[in-house]
C-alpha cells in the first residue's frame, strides 16, 4: 500500500511539473518612479508581455516610489541578490561605471539636435561599457534637459552665490563644477530632495520639468531658468549574471520587449517634458532667461572641470574628447539651429 501511495504521489508531482509553469527568473527591480506614473505603467506592461511570451518563465516585479532606498542601497542589494536590477538615472550608476556620466556632464549639450547626433554614435559604446561593468541594459530613455529651478530668480552665476544647490548623490562632476564657481553644492539622493526643499536645506535644484512635476518638487520653487544645464537619462540595468542564466530564447524576448519599451519611453518623455514645462508655468512658476553675457562663463568653467574630472575618473580616457569632437563636427554643419529656449523643451 505504501509503495502504491508513493508511486501515485510521484506521478502527480511529475504531472504538476509538466503543467505548472516555473519561473526561471524573477527580476526584482527598484525605481524612484511613483506608482501610476507613465514610467511605471510602461514597465508593468512590458513585464506582462514578457511573462506571457515566456510562458511564465520570466517575471519582473517593480518596487516604485524609492521604497528600496537610495542608489547606493539599491546597488548593494543587487550585489547581494536581494534585487536583480533597477531603473537608474546616470548618476546612480557612476559607482559601477563612471563613463555613464558622459551625456550628463554640465553644459555639454545646447540642443536636442546635438544630443540626437551624439547618441547615434555613442549609445552602443555606453551599453557595452555597462555590460562589462556587470549590467545588461536595453536602451536609454531621455529624462530631458535639467534646468535651474529656485525660490529666487537665477539669471547669472552671481545669483547662485550663497544658495544651497542640489547635486545628485554620486555626481562628482557637478559637485566639482559648482565648487570651482565658488558655489555651495549640497549632495542628496533623489528621494530626499523634496524634504530638502521643504526644510530649507536646498534653495536651488537642477532638474527636468517632468521630474519636478512627477516628484512634486515644483511645489517648493517659484522660478525656472530654461538654460540647459545637463542632459538626463533613465536606464533599466539588470544584473548580467542573472540575465545570463535565462535561455537564449528568453533573453531574446526580454531584450526585444524592453528595447521597444525604451524606444517608446524616449518619445513619451520628450512629449511629456514639453507638457510638464507648460504645466509648471500654468501652476504659477515664472520663467527667467539666463543673461546672454553670462552664458560663456558657464560653458568655459564646465569645459575645464569636465575635462579634469574625466581624466581623473573615466574608464575610457579618450571618449570625452571624441564626443566633443563629434559635437564640433555637428555644429560646423550648421544643423545645430535650435535655440537654448527650444532645447530646454
Amino acid at each position: 500500500m505504501n509503495k502504491l501511495i508513493a508511486a501515485i504521489a510521484l506521478s502527480l508531482s511529475f504531472s504538476l511539473m509538466l503543467v505548472a509553469p516555473a519561473y526561471a527568473a524573477v527580476f526584482k527591480i527598484a525605481t524612484i518612479a511613483p506608482e501610476g506614473s507613465e514610467w511605471m505603467n510602461q514597465h508593468r506592461a512590458a513585464a506582462d508581455q514578457i511573462k506571457a511570451r515566456t510562458e511564465g518563465r520570466v517575471a519582473f516585479k517593480f518596487y516604485g516610489g524609492g521604497v528600496m532606498g537610495n542608489d547606493k542601497k539599491v546597488l548593494r542589494k543587487i550585489r547581494i541578490g536581494q534585487l536583480q536590477g533597477a531603473a537608474f538615472s546616470t548618476s546612480g550608476l557612476i559607482e559601477r561605471y563612471p563613463d555613464i556620466l558622459l551625456y550628463g556632464l554640465p553644459f555639454v549639450f545646447r540642443s536636442q539636435a546635438e544630443v540626437d547626433y551624439v547618441r547615434g554614435r555613442f549609445d552602443s559604446r555606453l551599453k557595452d561599457g555597462l555590460r562589462d561593468a556587470g549590467f545588461e541594459t536595453f536602451g536609454f530613455a531621455t529624462g530631458g534637459f535639467a534646468t535651474f529651478m529656485s525660490g529666487q530668480p537665477i539669471e547669472a552665476h552671481d545669483d547662485l552665490k550663497g544658495k544651497k544647490i542640489w547635486v545628485p548623490e554620486g555626481d562628482n562632476s557637478a559637485f566639482v563644477a559648482l565648487q570651482s564657481m565658488n558655489l555651495s553644492p549640497v549632495v542628496l539622493p533623489l528621494s530626499d530632495v523634496l524634504t530638502g526643499l521643504q526644510t530649507g536645506l536646498l534653495d536651488v535644484i537642477v532638474t527636468p520639468p517632468q521630474a519636478a512635476l512627477l516628484l512634486q518638487w515644483y511645489t517648493k520653487v517659484d522660478y525656472i531658468n530654461p538654460l540647459p544645464v545637463a542632459y538626463t537619462l533613465g536606464i533599466l540595468a539588470v544584473d548580467t549574471k542573472v540575465f545570463g542564466r535565462l535561455s537564449a530564447e528568453d533573453q531574446a524576448v526580454v531584450s526585444e520587449v524592453m528595447t521597444e519599451t525604451y524606444d517608446a519611453l524616449e518619445q513619451i518623455n520628450r512629449r511629456d517634458n514639453i507638457a510638464a514645462r507648460e504645466a509648471l508655468l500654468g501652476n504659477g512658476l515664472k520663467e527667467v532667461e539666463a543673461s546672454a553675457d553670462d552664458i560663456p562663463y558657464w560653458y568655459s568653467v564646465a569645459e575645464k572641470t569636465n575635462a579634469e574630472m574625466w581624466e581623473r575618473n573615466a574608464v575610457d580616457k579618450g571618449m570625452l574628447a571624441e564626443m566633443m569632437a563629434t559635437l564640433e563636427e555637428f555644429r560646423a554643419t550648421g544643423d545645430a539651429s535650435e535655440s537654448i529656449a527650444q532645447s530646454a523643451d
